[in-house]
């Protein structure tokens, strides 16, 4: 792979972790450096490790995470997508969902990159045969989630203070939707 189809990777696994930095940008409605960067920081780690663990795995274990890791990935994405659509419905004092919250930003994390495991696995059949070959690649996997997902968060504050958004019901459907479309993907691709 090219240096240029490597960062084209990079960018693609992390669009979900975008969405999601522009939905809890929107809920938090001010900038919180701490958060934002700490939710980078774990998107970036996950988007990095999932590929590793699956390319480690690959020789082993590629049948066996290949057959449910979709439903886990659907799994989280939908508790958490239910989570907040409730959280919709509560006045705002009552509202509990909190994505500074480390609980939520590592659920969050593990959600969105449990895709990365198959990307991982193909790096095994595609010629990467040592830990060296995947310095560049999982580098650039890891700074494209971070950068994304802060500049996620900042557009998400951004339209939350201009259109006085309370998003948890969109951000509930936004996490749901990105399940439903691993789902997808998975069930009607690896037919």
């Amino acid at each position: 792979m090219s240096a240029f189809e490597i960062w084209l990777l990079a960018v693609s696994l992390a669009i979900d972790c975008f969405t999601v930095s522009v939905t809890s940008g929107i809920i938090l409605h001010r900038i919180r450096w701490g958060t934002f960067l700490k939710m980078g920081f774990f998107f970036g780690l996950f988007q990095a490790m999932m590929p590793f663990i699956g390319w480690l795995g690959a020789s082993r274990f590629s049948k066996l995470i290949e057959s449910y890791d979709h439903w886990i990935a659907f799994g989280l994405l939908a508790f958490l997508g239910i989570r907040m659509i409730r959280e919709h419905f509560k006045n705002e004092e009552e509202s509990s969902f909190d994505p500074t919250r480390l609980k939520v930003i590592l659920t969050l994390a593990v959600a969105t990159s449990i895709d990365a495991l198959a990307v991982g696995i193909s790096f095994a059949f595609t010629g990467y045969r040592s830990l060296d070959s995947l310095a560049f690649p999982l580098t650039a996997i890891g700074i494209a989630s971070f950068v994304i997902s802060i500049i996620g968060s900042l557009i998400g504050v951004f339209c939350g203070k201009r259109f006085h958004l309370r998003m948890e019901l969109f951000g509930g459907l936004v996490l749901i939707g990105i399940g439903v479309k691993i789902l997808i993907e998975h069930l009607f691709t690896n037919v």
